[in-house]
C-alpha cells in the first residue's frame, strides 16, 4: 500500500565515543549533500558510545536545516516527563527540527544493571504505552496539571510544557505483534530496521499495524513507515547490494508497495552517504512518475498532432569549447505519419520534458548563483553549498535512470536486469541502437562537465582560480547539458509512445 507520504531520507550515524568530532563532521555532511534527516541510536548503559541527547543537541547546534532524532531513545532509562521536556526545548531551540524514535528498551539485563527497572519484556511495553500518553500531555499546552495512574508511571499533578515548536512524531522502534498493534494504536511512525525486519517480513507486519489502527478509529496512513537500511553500492546480490540504479527501484518498490516514505541509512561512510544522496533523489523521481499516473484520457491522437513537443536546442552558445559533435548525432527512424497514439502513451514522453524542464530550471539557479558570487552579495562557500544540494548534482537524472525506474514501477515488476529501457529500446527497434549508444556516451561527457563545475568553485574558494573561470565552467555547462537534453527528447518522445515500456 502506498500511503502518500513525503518521502524523508537521511542517515544512522554511529556515536562512537573516540570520534566525536567525526561524528558531528559526518552529521553536516548529511545535511551538506541535501538529505533531512540524522539519527543515531540510544543506549545510556554502553560507554563506548556518546550519549545521545547531548549529541543530537550538539548536532542540531551545528546545522541548520536537517531534523535529528533518537533512533531509538531507551525509555526505561529516560523517564518520559524529562524526556518529554528535553524533545520539546531542543524543538524550540531549533525552530521545529526534531521527532522523536522511541523504544521499550530491549537490553533488559544492560537497564537494570544501570539502575533501571527490571522488567519483563511484556510490562516494558506497558510502560511503554503509559509513557507516550504522559510526554503527549507534557506537551498539551493549557488546563491542569498532569495526573496519570500506570503500573509504572504516575504522575500527581506534573505541570504542563513546554510545548514544541511543532508537533513532534513519535517512532516506535517494533517488530512483534504486540508492539506492532501499539504502533498502530498510539504511534505516529513505525521505525523497524532491515538488518530485523527484511523486506520481505513488511507486508505482515504493517498487516498489524493497519488493523490496530483501525480498530482504534485511526487511519492506517496514520502512521509514517520508516526504514534503517543498510547495503552496499557493489556486487548484485540481494536487497540493497549493487549500484545506485538498483537502490532507486528497490527503495521505490518498496514507497509504491510496502508505504515506506522515510530511509535512514546506516552508514559512517562519507562516500556512501554521498551516493545515498543520489539514490534519494532518483527514488523521488520514480515515485513522482508513478504516483502521478493516473487518469488519462483514452482519445487517439494523429502522430504528427500530438502536444507533446521536444524542446528546441539553445539558440545561442555561451561557451567558446564545444565538447559534443552534434553533426555526428545520430537519429531514429522517422515516425510514421499515418499511426495516431492515445495520450497514455505520450506519459512517458511528457514526463521526461517534465523531468528536464526542472533541470533547466536549476540550471537557471547555478547561474544565477554565480552572478550572485560575482556581484559580491553571496559568498563562494555559500554558493557551493546551495548547488551541491540543488537536484541536478545529486539526481541520477539520466533518461537511462529514469526510464530504468519509469518501468518497474509503472508496469510490472520485472526483473532488475530486464528492465533497463535502453535494452529494450535496442530489441524492440535496431535502428534504435546507434541514438541509445550515443545517449548514454553522453551522459558520460555531462557528468565529467559537472565535475568541472566543482571544481571552478572549489578553485574559486582556495584562491587558485577566479570568478572568470567559474563562469566558463558554466557556460561550458549549459552548453553541454540543453543541448543533450533536447537531443533526448527529439529521438525518444515518440519511440517510448510507439514502442511503450517492459
Amino acid at each position: 500500500m502506498d500511503y502518500g507520504h513525503e518521502l524523508v531520507f537521511g542517515t544512522f550515524l554511529t556515536p562512537a565515543v573516540d570520534t566525536p568530532d567525526r561524528v558531528i563532521a559526518l552529521a553536516q555532511l548529511t545535511e551538506q549533500v541535501g538529505l533531512d534527516l540524522v539519527t543515531f541510536q540510544d543506549h545510556p548503559y554502553q560507554p563506548r558510545l556518546m550519549d545521545a541527547w547531548t549529541l543530537l543537541s550538539v548536532v542540531a547546534a551545528q546545522t541548520s536545516r536537517v531534523k535529528v532524532s533518537t533512533n531509538v531513545a531507551n525509555l526505561p532509562l529516560r523517564h518520559p516527563v524529562v524526556l518529554a521536556r528535553s524533545v520539546a526545548t531542543l524543538d524550540l531551540i531549533t525552530g521545529g527540527r526534531v521527532e522523536l524514535g522511541l523504544g521499550a528498551g530491549g537490553f533488559l539485563d544492560a537497564v537494570a544493571a544501570n539502575g533501571g527497572p527490571r522488567l519483563t519484556t511484556g510490562q516494558s511495553i506497558t510502560a511503554l504505552e503509559e509513557a507516550i500518553a504522559i510526554m503527549r500531555e507534557v506537551w498539551t499546552p493549557g488546563g491542569g496539571g498532569i495526573r496519570l495512574a500506570g503500573k509504572h508511571y504516575t504522575v500527581a499533578g506534573a505541570k504542563r510544557g513546554p510545548a514544541p515548536a511543532h508537533d513532534v512524531s513519535i517512532w516506535l522502534g517494533a517488530y512483534k505483534p504486540r508492539m506492532l498493534a501499539l504502533t498502530g494504536r498510539l504511534a505516529d511512525g513505525w521505525l523497524p530496521s532491515s538488518g530485523y525486519a527484511g523486506p520481505d517480513q513488511l507486508a505482515a507486519m504493517n498487516k498489524i499495524i493497519d488493523e490496530a489502527a483501525v480498530e482504534a478509529g485511526r487511519d492506517p496512513s496514520a502512521v509514517r513507515r520508516l526504514y534503517n537500511v543498510s547495503g552496499q553500492f557493489s556486487g548484485r546480490g540481494g536487497f540493497l547490494q549493487g549500484p545506485e540504479e538498483l537502490w532507486i527501484d528497490q527503495l521505490a518498490e518498496l514507497t509504491l508497495g510496502e508505504g515506506i516514505s522515510t530511509y535512514i541509512l546506516a552508514s559512517d561512510d562519507p562516500d556512501d552517504i554521498r551516493r545515498f544522496a543520489e539514490v534519494a533523489a532518483g527514488v523521488r523521481e520514480a515515485v513522482s512518475v508513478a504516483r502521478s499516473g493516473g487518469v488519462v484520457s483514452t482519445a487517439p491522437v494523429p502522430a504528427g498532432g500530438f502536444g507533446v513537443v521536444p524542446t528546441p536546442p539553445p539558440a545561442v552558445r555561451r561557451s567558446a569549447v564545444q565538447l559534443l559533435d552534434e553533426s555526428a548525432r545520430p537519429t531514429g527512424p522517422a515516425p510514421d505519419p499515418s499511426r495516431t497514439y492515445t495520450p497514455y502513451q505520450f506519459q512517458s514522453g511528457q514526463h521526461l520534458i517534465d523531468v528536464h524542464d526542472h533541470l533547466r530550471a536549476e540550471l537557471d539557479q547555478v547561474r544565477d548563483l554565480v552572478e550572485q558570487v560575482a556581484a559580491g552579495t553571496l559568498g563562494v562557500g555559500a554558493a557551493r553549498s546551495h548547488i551541491n544540494t540543488m537536484t541536478m548534482r545529486q539526481n541520477n537524472w539520466t533518461l537511462g535512470t529514469y526510464c530504468e525506474s519509469y518501468c518497474r514501477l509503472v508496469t510490472t515488476h520485472h526483473s532488475l536486469e530486464d528492465a533497463s529501457l535502453f535494452p529494450h529500446l535496442r530489441r524492440a527497434d535496431p535502428a534504435l541502437e546507434p541514438v541509445v549508444d550515443r545517449l548514454q556516451e553522453e551522459h558520460k561527457i555531462i557528468h565529467d562537465v559537472l565535475e568541472g563545475v566543482d571544481k571552478a568553485l572549489v578553485a574559486l574558494v582556495d584562491g587558485s582560480g577566479d570568478i572568470d573561470g567559474l563562469r566558463a565552467a558554466v557556460d561550458l555547462l549549459d552548453d553541454t547539458l540543453l543541448s543533450h537534453l533536447s537531443y533526448e527528447e527529439r529521438e525518444l518522445v515518440e519511440p517510448l509512445a510507439r514502442l511503450g515500456v517492459l
